[in-house]
């Protein structure tokens, strides 16, 4: 993009040529929103303190102090992808000047006035590319994305048929647990006679296990013909899933006087000890009502220790979604309030297909889906809220673009 700042005087056809051929534009391309005047004064005060952050790490006070020299590291690492894109920013600013300097001088030859305009166009389309991303990276980050989970799945309505495809969303999460090399281990479960589950809990542990699943909650919807239907007629059923991100005890005070704890002998197969010991759990929380029930583990402890963390998730969710309700109320869009109300997919055996209905999203795959190929769709719930979140950035700045700040 540096082919003007090289030209002086007379520029040979030939060489014209090839340099606008390089540059030419070849397809439109939908520009994206400016960088606000505030956020221009936000990427400046971040670039500053990156340099700032680079000079600490070679002071020797902060060499010598190995706790202080992770910490600065660890901060500097963090803001190092901004502090970069805005350093390329501001790259392309400059040359912007350069070439409308060339394009707007009366004594530039037509030729090269040409030239200058077709870079403007390419720096114009680069820019905007790095607008967008920058915005991104500025937008605030959910503190919770990099927390364990626990992944509720319930079958709702559609009797022994819902409950077989629990067991079959229950498989899915777990192959796609193991591609994303997590670690999974089964917290409560609650299984019917015929293979399908009423009821499961599982812990989900990895890096990004909550940003990458937390649009899963909400009603699943399943379409195919029962193997017990003998007309072969299609019945619809549902399931819920619940993501709960792990709550740490800061995040929730629990009053003990608000709790009954009950214990008994666990129910199911498991052999003698399971069920002669005392070892199930049962917890209720007086102001919610929430009752959890956790019995797969032997030991007592260890069954009260799951219980009381799966209800500290399930305190920490309600009051994120109260705080939710108060700042958006009816802005809030389907993707990212998690409501458990909504039907968010269908699964239609007869048409393969399986089709989420907040990107409206069709994959005609439902193998590969099940299977544990969940990316398609997660990918693109994540780029539509991180699309809504930047529309709502740029509605809260109606500034007029601020390019010569940054200049």
């Amino acid at each position: 993009m540096a082919l003007l700042s090289r030209f002086s005087g007379k520029v040979p056809r030939h060489e014209l040529s090839l340099a606008a051929a390089r540059i030419k534009i070849s397809h439109p391309r939908t520009v994206t929103m400016p960088i606000v005047a505030n956020l221009i004064e936000k990427l400046e005060g971040i670039s500053r303190k990156f340099q700032e952050l680079g000079q600490r790490l070679s002071d020797p006070l902060v060499l010598s102090n190995a706790q202080e020299r992770l910490r600065t590291a660890k901060e500097r690492a963090e803001i190092e992808p901004i502090a970069q894109a805005y350093s390329h920013y501001q790259e392309l600013l400059k040359k912007s000047d350069q070439a409308t300097e060339i394009q707007s001088d009366p004594g530039t030859e037509s030729e090269l006035k040409e030239l200058a305009s077709a870079e403007l166009a390419a720096l114009g389309i680069e820019k905007a590319d790095l607008e967008k991303k920058l915005m991104s990276l500025l937008l605030p980050r959910d503190p919770r994305e990099d927390r364990n989970i626990f992944l509720e799945i319930r079958a709702g309505t559609g009797g022994d048929e819902a409950a077989l495809f629990a067991s079959e969303l229950f498989r899915m999460y777990l192959k796609y647990a193991e591609t994303m090399k997590w670690k999974s281990e089964i917290v409560t479960t609650s299984p019917t006679g015929i293979g399908g589950l009423k009821e499961i809990i599982v812990q989900i542990e990895g890096k990004g296990v909550y940003r990458r699943l937390r649009f899963e909650s909400g009603v699943h919807r399943v379409q195919r013909v029962p193997v017990t239907e003998a007309g072969g007629r299609i019945h619809t059923s549902t399931v819920t899933v619940a993501v709960l991100p792990e709550a740490e005890e800061v995040d929730v005070q629990i009053d003990p006087k608000d709790l009954e704890i009950e214990t008994k002998t666990a129910s199911g197969p498991g052999g003698q000890s399971v069920n002669t010991t005392y070892s199930a759990v049962r917890i209720t929380h007086f102001p919610t009502g929430i009752v959890i029930s956790c019995q797969d583990e032997r030991s007592q402890l260890k069954n009260k220790s799951k219980a009381m963390k799966i209800l500290r998730s399930r305190l920490l969710e309600l009051e994120t979604e109260k705080q939710e309700a108060e700042i958006a109320q009816n802005r809030r869009s389907q993707v990212g309030t998690g409501e458990r109300s909504e039907k968010i997919r269908t699964y239609n055996y007869p048409q393969n297909r399986v089709t989420d209905h907040r990107i409206n999203l069709t994959l005609h795959r439902l193998d590969s889906v099940l299977n544990g190929e969940l990316d398609p769709f997660i990918d693109a719930l994540l780029n539509q809220d991180e699309e809504r979140k930047l529309e709502l950035m740029y509605q809260s700045e109606p500034m007029q673009h601020k390019g010569e700040a940054a200049r």
